[in-house]
């Protein structure tokens, strides 16, 4: 498979996902070495879970089926531009590329902004409590 089949796969995911009524048209895949090793679409709504987005969830395939955490010689293949949350799971995994089709930056710039803030200056209250 070449780069553009597999972003056809998480395009395709993203379309069945919203077909199927279970959740938003989000799909991601990772890939290692030319092989799928990780599918993921979004079930936030289908399962009442926040970060069960489809970036999340190809990670979490990909980290059982190769029994770690460190995707560093892996590629994620995303329908839309990760969010923050999505982006830190692929920091944190160390997945070095990734190709996104849609550019989505309202959920970006928002988190960005609000981190760029002194906490108590935030939208959601920001508390240190230390013993």
């Amino acid at each position: 498979m070449i780069q553009q089949d597999f972003m056809r796969k998480a395009i395709d995911l993203a379309t069945e996902n919203e077909r199927s009524a279970n959740g938003a048209p989000f799909g991601a895949v990772v890939v290692k070495e030319g092989q799928i090793i990780g599918i993921g679409v979004n079930e936030v709504w289908a399962t009442n879970v926040p970060t069960a987005h489809a970036e999340i969830q190809a990670i979490l395939e990909a980290c059982r089926n190769l029994n770690t955490t460190n995707l560093s010689d892996c590629e994620i293949y995303a329908s839309t531009e990760p969010c923050p949350m999505c982006l830190s799971a692929i920091y944190y995994t160390q997945i070095k590329t990734v190709y996104f089709s849609n550019a989505s930056n309202s959920s970006q710039d928002y988190v960005y902004n609000q981190l760029s803030l002194p906490h108590e200056e935030r939208a959601i209250k920001m508390v240190q409590l230390m013993l």
